[in-house]
């Protein structure tokens, strides 16, 4: 709409994990059948034919809220073109030396078999002992975590003497390969070198080192058992004192063969128990305590994460995160909003470990690494290489041995075979490609040389680390250049209470159901239909019971979207109402109401003053009254607030900008000023005719305004509007022009005093509604003003109080002395403006006084009769009674005094101007 060409890319990612867990988890409910029993490409298989079934949903929840994609470019990072880039930018990172194999400690959770990234990792805090299930483990029992066992090491030669170890983890004892002392603790000092003896594995001398890195001197026992193998401070340790590292677990979360009888088979947390009951039995264990503790837990799988020692590929980050901090720090990558992500950022970057990328699963990108053979065996020393297909693969192997061997035997290279890596790489390496891989990258394509690098990415801060920094370092690496200019982190959609979603909880609000509407049963039906275990269903039910009682009202895609962008702030999470969205419903009814009015009143035949007969500006033809003056100038507000808020990412500034210049300005002020006007039935009269192009003007500009937010009823209206000369042939309403922002419109003391005459109306609508007057009466008005210059100021804006307030014609303007107020009648009710005006309104005549008092008084009786009543049941609550009837009952009774204040009010104004009236 400014005249920009525009390309939002849709794509969808693989998501390897979780759609690999959900897939198996669906084939072994209804087949009962894992992916082993398939084999690897029959699994494959049925995962594409689920992608193919529900991977639409996505695509079809963003066409049904209006996003303004280009569909033609749609991909899928599993595509043909997206997995071409995978492959080009893993063989040229591993060519520079970015990419590299290793065997290092990674997150492995046992029930997936395979290495985890950190987002795939929650962090769970158990303050104090808890009971939970394990997968893997034994379904009929619970293990207890949130305690810190104390054992003790005997010290070799020295059986009197004991090291006190505490640990949250006593399984994994059986790795321990070290014992760490702090270089200052004088307690210990003595068994510098020594050796402890490990009470279940005959022979192990456990050496005590000094670590002042890993153990603090002030710090529980002084003494830290350390295992490489399954911890990353343990680890580090390890690498600092060159410590064996002992794998003690199966993949599958088992004791291994390196574990002795009886706790070899154990699952680990079996394994711990025993180990417990074993060490009792020989007086080398000493306690268990309550330990606030973190514990991470797979977010896929809930089962508990395991630190491993694995051959994995990985990358070399550090000089990738230096380039990434200097794009943000120089201003030439700019982040929305900078506060806190910036300094998020620049915290990753400045402490950016190289990324494990490999997956030991099958769905996915396979990595295009191939382990060399020759003879039929495993080369040595082992050998990797890699290549864009297995024929580059092959040459490149054939190098490799030739570097390591320059005498090597042709004998040898014929005998050459290859075995490609079993594993896929993480999503998030494709994922990371994605601004240039969509554009066929690495060819030169046209869409390549005129979309890329890109403006804007748009995303959660929840991925600021896994994708975003990734997207930057990598386009940094392989094209020299940022993969977009501006980054704006949008706001996170939480329940109403500000917690977050989530299908066990039974508080996710799906967008369809909102645009739809949905009952209560339908939405428990959703739950039945998911991957869920029974016992998370039956609380999921009661969360939906709790968060939305009568379901979901039906809302629609424009309402859903408004409240959404009014929502964001400046990036704050979204506590989600419902009845939030109802009320931009009714917001939409106001609009169409808008439209229809117009419609109504200037007939068919009406045809919009073309462009060319309008000033320069484009909104005013010069005859324009003061109404009309006055709306444009605070549309021209309201345009200057929706481009401020655009440019700035700040979406609640301009949806608030159109949300009260719609409403209050346009639809509750100028039409009702209109009106006289708009229903002068000659439709040449110059007045209608003016007040007429400019309505069209404010509404074709409001329709334009929202159309960003609004797509869908903005569309539909703008099509049953008449349309300018100059604009007949468009086909949409996204093809018209944005108002554009014209500063000579504003008149800001014009604002000034049509706020003031606003004020006036609305206190004289108070008083017609304190005293019920009915909307056929027109009471005459008489306004007292302190001095000339304020009766100078109001005069020329009196029709319009008139058509504000539906009052008598004329309004009678008196400067303030005694002498002109004996002129006003009595029976007036009185009300303020401000210390410059006061409004004098006759009403005696237009209601029995007396009456109204008496029904009011009967009314009011009833009503208190009604809060006694549930006043005395609040007091005798039984301890039983729900919360949700506590809450409901507190609620009635908030809402009787407040009506029971109002009737109050009422009775005593008619006795204060019962009383005036027989003076």
């Amino acid at each position: 709409m400014h005249g920009k060409t525009v390309l939002w890319v849709p794509g969808i990612d693989h998501a390897g994990i979780a759609t690999q867990d959900i897939v198996e988890k669906k084939l072994i409910r209804t087949e009962g059948k894992n992916r082993h029993d398939y084999g690897r490409e029959a699994f494959i298989s049925k995962v594409w034919e689920w992608k193919e079934e529900y991977g639409g949903r996505i695509k079809g929840q963003l066409k049904r809220i209006g996003s303004s994609l280009d569909w033609e470019h749609e991909v899928f990072t599993l595509d043909e073109k997206l997995s071409k880039s995978v492959t080009e930018a893993f063989v040229r990172m591993w060519e520079s030396g970015l990419i590299y194999r290793d065997v290092k400690l990674i997150n492995w959770c046992c029930k997936l078999n395979t290495a985890i990234s950190n987002i795939e990792v929650d962090k769970k805090p158990f303050p104090k002992p808890k009971e939970i299930k394990v997968p893997n483990h034994d379904t009929n029992k619970t293990y207890e975590f949130g305690r810190i066992d104390h054992f003790y090491y005997e010290i070799d030669g020295e059986e009197d003497i004991k090291l006190e170890i505490a640990t949250t983890r006593i399984e994994t004892m059986l790795g321990d390969t070290a014992v760490a002392v702090h270089s200052k603790d004088e307690k210990h000092k003595p068994y510098h070198g020594k050796f402890v003896k490990h009470p279940f594995i005959e022979g192990r001398k456990i050496p005590i080192i000094v670590d002042d890195i890993l153990v603090k001197v002030d710090k529980g026992t002084g003494c830290v058992k350390v295992t490489p193998a399954h911890d990353q401070n343990d680890y580090e340790c390890g690498k600092r004192h060159d410590l064996e590292m002992i794998t003690i677990f199966t993949d599958d979360g088992k004791m291994n063969d390196k574990c002795p009888e009886p706790f070899r088979g154990m699952m680990r947390f079996d394994c711990r128990i025993a180990i417990i009951e074993e060490l009792k039995k020989k007086n080398l264990f000493k306690e268990s305590k309550p330990n606030n503790m973190v514990i991470g837990i797979c977010s896929r799988t809930g089962d508990i994460v395991e630190p491993m020692i694995k051959p994995q590929w990985f990358v070399k980050c550090k000089g990738m995160a230096e380039r990434a901090a200097e794009a943000v720090n120089s201003g030439e990558l700019k982040i929305y909003p900078d506060h806190p992500h910036k300094k998020i950022w620049l915290d990753w970057c400045g402490d950016l470990h190289d990324w494990c990328i490999s997956r030991q699963l099958w769905w996915g990108h396979r990595i295009p690494a191939y382990m060399v053979k020759t003879n039929g065996k495993m080369h040595e020393p082992e050998t990797w290489v890699c290549g864009r297909n297995e024929e580059e693969a092959m040459e490149n192997a054939r190098k490799e041995l030739k570097k390591q061997d320059a005498e090597v035997t042709d004998e040898v290279l014929d005998s050459i075979t290859l075995e490609q890596d079993p594993d896929v790489l993480d999503t998030w390496f494709s994922s990371g490609l994605f601004p240039f891989s969509v554009f066929g990258w690495p060819n030169e394509t046209e869409d390549l040389k005129r979309f890329f690098p890109t403006s804007l990415l748009e995303t959660g801060s929840d991925i600021l680390f896994f994708w975003v920094l990734r997207m930057v370092m990598m386009s940094l690496e392989l094209n020299d250049c940022l993969p977009f200019t501006d980054i704006y982190f949008h706001s996170m959609v939480r329940d109403a209470f500000g917690k977050k979603m989530s299908k066990s909880k039974g508080n996710v609000v799906d967008p369809i159901d909102v645009i739809e509407g949905i009952t209560l049963d339908e939405l428990h039906k959703k739950l039945y239909n998911s991957n869920l275990p029974q016992a998370e269903i039956d609380n999921a039910i009661e969360g939906q019971k709790k968060n939305f009682p009568t379901g979901i009202g039906e809302c629609g895609t424009d309402a859903m979207r408004f409240a959404l962008c009014n929502y964001t702030g400046v990036g704050a999470d979204i506590n989600l109402k419902v009845s939030d969205v109802e009320n931009y419903r009714c917001f939409c009814n106001k609009l169409w109401q808008a439209a229809r009015f117009f419609k109504l009143k200037v007939g068919d035949d009406f045809s919009p003053l073309s462009l060319s007969d309008l000033q320069e500006d484009q909104f005013q033809s010069g005859n324009e009254s003061l109404a009309e003056k006055w709306i444009l100038s605070r549309l021209q507000q309201t345009i200057e607030e929706v481009e401020n808020g655009f440019s700035e990412y700040n979406f609640t500034h301009p949806t608030n900008a159109l949300w009260k210049f719609t409403l209050n300005d346009l639809c509750d002020t100028f039409i009702e000023c209109s009106r006289p006007f708009i229903n002068i039935q000659d439709n040449s009269n110059p007045e209608k005719v003016s007040y007429s192009n400019t309505l069209y003007t404010c509404i074709n500009s409001v329709l334009r305004l929202l159309h960003p937010f609004m797509p869908f009823i903005t569309e539909e209206l703008y099509h049953r509007l008449p349309k300018r000369q100059e604009h007949n042939h468009l086909e949409s309403i996204k093809q018209n022009q944005y108002p554009p922002f014209a500063p000579q419109l504003r008149d800001e003391a014009l604002e000034t005093n049509f706020d003031f005459i606003k004020e006036i109306s609305s206190n004289i609508r108070f008083l017609r509604s304190v005293y019920h007057l009915k909307s056929r009466v027109t009471p005459e008005i008489f306004l007292v003003v302190s001095n000339e210059e304020t009766q100078n100021q109001i005069s020329p804006f009196l029709n319009y109080i008139i058509s504000l307030t539906n009052c008598q014609d004329p309004i009678t303007i008196l400067i303030d002395n005694e002498s002109n107020k004996e002129t006003i009648p009595s029976g007036c009710a009185t009300k303020i403006v401000n210390h410059l005006c006061e409004i004098h309104m006759e009403i005696a005549k237009y209601i029995d006084i007396p009456s109204e008092i008496t029904r009011l008084s009967s009314s009011l009786s009833k009503k208190q009769k009604t809060l006694n009543q549930l006043l005395k049941r609040i007091s005798s609550y039984n301890p039983k009674v729900p919360q949700r009837i506590r809450d409901k009952d507190a609620q009635t009774k908030q809402q009787l005094e407040v009506e029971l204040q109002k009737m109050q009010s009422s009775i005593d104004n008619f006795n204060k101007l019962l009383a005036s009236s027989n003076k």
